[in-house]
């Protein structure tokens, strides 16, 4: 009996990882009997080696993944996810604490085979009602900057974060997220872009430019500015975010500028 129990609660582990076949016992009733025990939570900044040969994966019997924790996010993001079993996953996701208080996720909106990608670093109040990103007056910003570029929202852009759900600090405000939060989030951006496969990415602001670059958090933008960076061979942008630029319109010259180094690097790709 003892036996049976330890089986029934290795295949719930299983199903709960996303991790294989599971398979249905005989007798129902045993099922029933047998109590629920919760999985350790890992903590959110533990690396997982990857699997050398992991199991074919067939896109149409996908489904999308719940209670996901941070270990197993990098483990479910395999390169057969499909563009809508990621965006159910992402609306699922409790990987870290900034599910607790969110009303929506802000998976992303633009052209899912787009020449331009935009990154900020998370949803605000108005993208966390609407689910939607950059909807606010920073939002009207950037789609005026787009049109300076002679693009719009929607076509050969897309917009989105390098987290998913509003980071909010004790009084409700909104801040930059944690080193932790942006660990359990990135691979969904980065499995975005590697749906996406974009010709150019536009780091819009500090967070967002040291999660893609891999950087000190200490790094300012100035100093990443006015070059051209690789996000593995894809060329990257770093520039203000729009929210900074509504406090310092004196800056919006040099967003400018590293619009058009942007557009300028357009297909070029790393050597």
């Amino acid at each position: 009996m003892t036996q049976e129990l330890n089986q029934m609660d290795a295949q719930k582990y299983l199903q709960a990882m996303g991790l294989g076949p599971v398979w249905h016992l005989r007798n129902p009733e045993t099922l029933a009997a047998t109590p629920e025990v919760a999985p350790e939570m890992p903590s959110p900044l533990v690396d997982v080696a990857e699997e050398k040969n992991p199991p074919a994966v067939d896109i149409a019997q996908q489904e999308p993944v719940r209670d996901v924790t941070p270990v197993q996010v990098k483990q479910l993001l395999t390169e057969d996810m499909s563009w809508e079993v990621l965006q159910e996953t992402v609306a699922a996701c409790q990987a870290c604490r900034l599910c607790q208080g969110r009303q929506k996720t802000v998976f992303g909106v633009g052209d899912q085979k787009a020449r331009w990608l935009f990154v900020g670093e998370g949803p605000g109040y108005n993208e966390n009602i609407q689910g939607q990103p950059f909807v606010g007056t920073a939002g009207q910003l950037l789609d005026n900057m787009l049109n300076a570029l002679g693009l719009k929202r929607g076509e050969a852009t897309y917009i989105a974060n390098v987290v998913k759900c509003r980071p909010t600090d004790d009084l409700g405000k909104d801040r930059p997220p944690s080193a932790d939060e942006i660990a359990a989030c990135l691979p969904y951006l980065q499995r975005q872009i590697a749906l996406i496969q974009p010709e150019v990415i536009v780091a819009l602001g500090k967070t967002a430019a040291i999660a893609l670059l891999g950087l000190s958090p200490e790094t300012p933008v100035g100093q990443l500015r006015e070059k051209v960076h690789h996000y593995q061979s894809l060329p990257l942008i770093v520039t203000y975010h729009p929210a900074y630029l509504l406090r310092k319109p004196a800056d919006k010259a040099k967003a400018w500028a590293d619009l058009c180094l942007a557009r300028s690097s357009l297909g070029d790709s790393a050597a």
